[in-house]
């Protein structure tokens, strides 16, 4: 029964022991052997079974069954749904017409600014004399 008390201090969370600090149960179980486990037992261990799921705001509900619980319904009968998703819908495709435009708008100026620069290379300025004198 000791080493299982001391094994139960042990493995159990800090915060779901009580009265004292989870080190001091280890050390009144270890060292006071059968009386510390029997304290253990009576005063430290927590009661009642572990929380299965790790948050805890967990009430004992099953997600599915918790009271307050938003309840999907049919989006086809939520005209207030589809409205804001042809919004957003409507919103995206402006979006990505806009970044079209732009981006063929810098590709446009891109290539001009190349054939410009080839045009200039082609037909060296006149008004230059290539000639030093």
């Amino acid at each position: 029964m000791w080493i299982y008390c001391l094994l139960d201090v042990i493995m159990t969370d800090e915060h779901r022991i009580r009265n004292l600090s989870k080190a001091t149960w280890v050390v009144i179980v270890l060292f006071t052997f059968e009386v510390g486990a029997v304290a253990w037992l009576v005063a430290g261990r927590p009661q009642g079974p572990a929380r299965s799921l790790p948050y805890k705001g967990n009430a004992g509900y099953p997600e599915y069954d918790r009271p307050g619980r938003f309840v999907a319904t049919n989006p086809d009968d939520d005209a207030e749904f589809l409205r804001r998703v042809r919004e957003r819908a409507e919103a995206q495709r402006q979006e990505a017409k806009r970044q079209r435009l732009e981006r063929e708008a810098a590709e446009q100026r891109a290539m001009e600014q190349e054939r410009e620069r080839r045009t200039g290379r082609e037909h060296p300025d006149e008004t230059t004399d290539p000639q030093p004198g």
